[in-house]
């Protein structure tokens, strides 16, 4: 108990994801820099949905909920790294921590689902276009956009009880630039076994009965597509999805690799690689992707700058 007492009133300690070679400052720049470029795109945006009436329908709904997440998930890490690299202080404390661990869970959770309704709503749009206005009507869009977050803010509570709750009696250094749960696991004196199992149970939850309603979504559209006598709507359909599906593609990819395997069986370097894509990589690329192949936006985009010529 006495070591518990102690340990409850001491801060981790982020090892970070550099050092201090020069090399290690080039990365840390671009590390930089592909968050400006994240943040930038994010909030462009959001900006340019809410300027374009046009852009004011459930898909581009859905897509500034995946926005505010993305930045949500990068606000969450970057600031905390880029300020314990730059002062050389690497403490974080438990309260930052659980803080960290909470955000980062409930943006993940939540973005399962939301990319799941936004297969659905890909789906009602291609194979029930008449039926669209009535089944994604702006009251469902909001349901369906706040049930995500409070499936994402469910699992983040359950997270963060369970991960502190466990004693911390050894050393309290992170080998990552975040609290992560696999990592914090991993400096644990107690029997985190039971935890893991269910990770893997939320874990199937979370992410592969999502993974599912978008497979069986697509498969759906495919057929749909496969059947259209024009080539314009089918050329416009897929364009669309595959924006979405790239997007699905690069999320479930790190967050399958990095939550359904036990910590015991990946190294500390492969936590951080996947960590760094899904964090703020990710983040960067989802609105370059949504945006470059989509006539909708590109043209809003030279709208608004027309009328800030004027």
């Amino acid at each position: 108990m006495d070591v518990w007492n102690h340990t409850s009133l001491s801060d981790f300690i982020l090892l970070g994801l550099f050092s201090y070679s020069p090399s290690d400052f080039f990365l840390f720049s671009l590390v930089l820099l592909a968050s400006a470029a994240s943040l930038t795109g994010n909030i462009l945006f959001l900006l340019l949905i809410q300027a374009d009436r046009r852009l004011h329908t459930p898909m581009y709904f859905f897509l500034s909920q995946v926005s505010i997440m993305d930045l949500t998930m990068m606000g969450t890490v970057v600031p905390k790294m880029a300020a314990n690299f730059l002062s050389g202080n690497k403490f974080i404390s438990r309260g930052g921590c659980a803080t960290q661990v909470f955000l980062v869970v409930m943006v993940g959770s939540a973005e399962c689902f939301l990319l799941a309704l936004m297969a659905y709503d890909r789906y009602v749009a291609v194979c029930h276009p008449l039926r669209y206005p009535v089944l994604m009507n702006w009251k469902a869009c909001c349901l369906m956009a706040f049930a995500s977050w409070m499936v994402g803010v469910t699992d983040s509570v359950i997270y963060v009880g369970m991960v502190f709750s466990f004693p911390y009696c050894g050393s309290l250094q992170v080998d990552h630039f975040f609290c992560e749960v696999p990592t914090l696991l991993r400096l644990s004196c107690a029997d985190t076994s039971l935890f893991q199992d269910l990770i893997y149970a939320c874990c199937v939850v979370m992410m592969l009965l999502p993974l599912g309603v978008i497979v069986a979504s697509y498969a759906r559209i495919l057929m749909a597509v496969i059947n259209m006598p024009s080539t314009e709507g089918k050329q416009k359909a897929l364009t669309t999805c595959s924006s979405h599906l790239t997007v699905v593609g690069l999320y479930y990819g790190g967050g399958l690799f990095n939550y359904m395997q036990k910590a015991s069986a990946r190294t500390a370097a492969e936590d951080r690689a996947i960590s760094t894509f899904y964090t703020i990589i990710a983040p960067m690329l989802n609105p370059l992707i949504y945006s470059l192949r989509n006539r909708e936006v590109i043209r809003a985009f030279k709208k608004v700058l027309g009328t800030w010529r004027v």
